[in-house]
Formats: structure tokens, sequence, C-alpha cells
């Protein structure tokens, strides 16, 4: 679980570099490839969702699901709409941090 954290944290600086260069791109292909609904299968998910409390599970999903949203606006070229989708993202981050440690 913290692997797949640590990951999701160099995912979401990775698409900051590029949506700084404009590689919206680049930026859509590391959120859904790491972030998004795609990357449930890759993060193991399915079994460590039955370790983590409900609320847990529920603010993992919300992430994947904002993260494939911002992955959609990236493709479509808008930066400014990207930009404005990606703190949903880290929203869920948040809140989630605040909630739970592993011990």
């Amino acid at each position: 679980m913290l692997a797949n954290m640590r990951d999701h944290l160099a995912a979401v600086n990775e698409i900051l570099v590029f949506l700084s260069t404009g590689e919206l791109d680049k930026a859509s292909d590391v959120a859904e490839q790491r972030l998004g609904m795609s990357a449930l299968s890759n993060h193991g998910a399915s079994h460590m969702a039955k370790v983590m409390p409900q609320r847990m599970r529920e603010i993992g999903t919300s992430m994947h699901r904002a993260a494939s949203r911002f992955a959609l606006r990236a493709e479509e070229g808008d930066a400014k709409a990207a930009l404005m989708a990606l703190p949903d993202v880290t929203s869920a981050c948040v809140a989630c941090h605040a909630g739970y440690r592993v011990q």
C-alpha cells in the first residue's frame, strides 16, 4: 500500500511536469495508467481493498475516478480544464492522509 501511495505521489509530480511543459498527452497517459481507473488492476486494488475501512476505499475510488476525469480533460488538449480537474485528485489524497495512517 505504501509503495502504491508513493507511486501515486510520483505520478502527480510527473503530471505537473508535463502540464508545465504543455505535454498534455503525456500528462493524460500518466494520470490514467498510474492513477486512473485503468490503474486499479496494476496496483492490486481489489486485494488491498479487503483490508481498508469502507470510507478509505470510497476516498480511494474517488481519487481514481478524478484521475480518469483529469486524463480526459488533458487528452482533449484544454490545459486550463485539465489544471482545474487536478485538485479533485489531490483533494482525495489529502482527505485520506488526514484520516488514515498505515502502521
